[in-house]
């Protein structure tokens, strides 16, 4: 039986969609979460000089994609088929371009720059992909994103919507079917009691 640690900070950050996939899958991890300072003396061990970083039996594996597409194949929410694979990597690298723009905005130190990113968040990007993310789940007959049941996918726009829902709770509004999905997580068995419980952090 394999062992499993995952390394990062207190906060959900990159590490959150690893954590997702344990959860949804009933598997039991190591989640250890480590302050600046622990931080400090840890770099030096880690592969590429940053975290997250997962162990399997005490062998590293680093950047936050790469752990969760391995997790999902040794748990089953990868897909069934090599295309459905790769539309789960489209659904996930359309997740890691909203990311993207929505850093840009909560880490820009000067003020009124910080002011036009968060507006053109508000009018420009959010519907944006909203729009993208609605047309995919819709085209795959709403429920999940890929496929008949939850995978990747479905995790991924989950965690990556959780700073913006933070942010702005009415985002979602206009779009009852991104409501449904995310609604559908959240009271799935698995996820619901950890979903609940975990700490609120800003990222």
């Amino acid at each position: 039986m394999r062992t499993y640690r995952l390394t990062y900070f207190d906060i959900r950050g990159r590490a959150e969609l690893a954590r997702l996939v344990f959860t949804a899958a009933g598997e039991g991890f190591e989640d250890r979460r480590v302050t600046r300072e622990e931080w400090t003396e840890l770099k030096k061990e880690t592969p590429f000089g940053q975290i997250p970083v997962l162990e399997v039996d005490g062998k590293p594996l680093a950047q936050s994609y790469a752990i969760a597409r391995f997790l999902a194949r040794e748990f089953g929410l990868a897909g069934r088929s090599n295309w459905e694979s790769a539309q789960i990597d489209q659904v996930m690298d359309l997740a890691e371009d909203l990311r993207r723009e929505l850093l840009k905005g909560i880490f820009e130190k000067e003020p009124d720059k910080k002011k036009d990113l968060e507006q053109k968040l508000q009018d420009e990007v959010f519907p944006r992909f909203i729009g993208f993310f609605q047309k995919l789940l819709n085209n795959n007959g709403g429920q999940y994103f890929v496929g008949p049941s939850l995978s990747l996918a479905d995790l991924a726009v989950l965690d990556v919507f959780d700073t913006p829902l933070q942010m702005y709770p009415s985002l979602l509004d206009k779009s009852p079917a991104l409501q449904a999905h995310r609604k559908l997580l959240e009271s799935s068995p698995k996820l619901d009691d950890y979903l609940k419980s975990r700490k609120k952090t800003d990222i």
